[in-house]
């Protein structure tokens, strides 16, 4: 490649979006949220499927809940209070759904109403 090639390409326009922390959380919370839905949808048989993306989706909300626990984490006392206590909620109420005394659904409507949130906060941005 020549130099002015060179030239070109670095000052052409960048193909991949920057990506920020609001994004790549979205991006995580969007998969494994897609994960339960695709296991819940297969009923019984997918039990199998269901408790990975249950593990999937509790190792997320334990490092959500370690970020929010963080002295130096930006976010508002009372945003980070209620993260601290969704997570809570979703570790116990997977457990419950992996016993079998309750559904998957709300954990997937949690999910889904953070990546809302998140959203909001990039278009606002």
């Amino acid at each position: 490649m020549n130099s002015m090639n060179l030239a070109r390409t670095a000052y052409s326009s960048a193909k991949t979006p920057i990506r920020t922390h609001q994004s790549t959380e979205y991006d995580v919370l969007a998969q494994v949220t897609g994960h339960l839905k695709t296991a819940i949808a297969r009923g019984r048989n997918g039990f199998a499927d269901l408790a990975t993306a249950l593990h999937d989706n509790r190792k997320l909300w334990i490092l959500l809940a370690a970020d929010v626990a963080d002295k130096d984490n930006a976010l508002p006392q009372p945003l980070r209070a209620q993260i601290f206590y969704l997570a809570e909620f979703i570790l116990q109420h997977s457990t419950k759904v992996l016993d079998g005394s309750a559904g998957a659904d709300v954990l997937v409507e949690i999910n889904t109403t953070v990546m809302r949130g998140l959203r909001s906060q990039a278009i606002a941005a």
